[in-house]
Formats: C-alpha cells, structure tokens, sequence
C-alpha cells in the first residue's frame, strides 16, 4: 500500500510555473568547483561553500545541504552546477551569490547535479 501511495504522489506531481524559452536563457548555469565549506554555525541544514566559477575571485552561496553530507569536507574538490546569476541573499547574515543545484524524491533520495569531471570549471548549461 506504501508503495501505491508513492506512485500516486509521483503522478500526481504537476508542473508549475510555465516559464518560456526566453525566460529559461536567463538562467546561467554553470560548472564550478568548490574550493572549501563550512558548517554555518547555529544551523543544521546550512553550509557556506567558497565556488571557483573561472571568474577573478570565488563566489560565496549559502546551501541548505548539511544533512546530507555529514562531513562537509567531502564536497571539497566536487565540480557540481550553479545557478550564476541569481540575485545575491542575505542567509544568517551571509551573503550567498549563486545557488548550488540538486534534485531530490519523494523518497528522500538526493543528488547533487555533476557534470563529467573533464568538464572544464565556467563551462555554461546550453
């Protein structure tokens, strides 16, 4: 019965929020490295990663991560996407200038979206 009702829930999923192609080339999306994390203190769900985007100086981007990388340190040297061009966000009193991207299911299953390593760092999503 479990089961069943997970399916359901997948199905029952429904796009939102339609955007156009115009819209979606808005969007930079772009490999980077990061560099170091940090647990941000007073916070469970928090890090602070320091991003190589192959621009002059690393990008700070507060991510609600933490829970599944109980050693933060693991991510150190991780290429993975960014959103680039996202409006910087006070978080905690930090300043996050991109957003890391994942994906999760329903059932708890979460993934770090990663380009193949050969990818070089500010390639862009096309």
């Amino acid at each position: 019965m479990i089961e069943e009702d997970k399916n359901k829930e997948i199905k029952d999923l429904k796009i939102s929020n339609k955007i156009n192609i115009e819209d979606f080339k808005k969007i930079d999306i772009v490999v980077g490295k990061i560099i170091s994390v940090e647990k941000v203190p007073d916070t469970d769900k928090l890090l602070k990663l320091s991003v190589d985007l192959d621009e002059e100086m690393p990008r700070q981007i507060v991510s609600g991560i933490s829970l599944y990388f109980p050693d933060c340190n693991v991510l150190i040297g991780k290429k993975c996407m960014f959103v680039a061009n996202l409006e910087p966000r006070i978080i905690r009193g930090i300043e996050s200038q991109g957003m890391i991207l994942a994906v999760s299911s329903i059932d708890g299953k979460f993934s770090l979206l990663t380009p193949n390593e050969d990818m070089p760092i500010g390639s862009r999503a096309r």
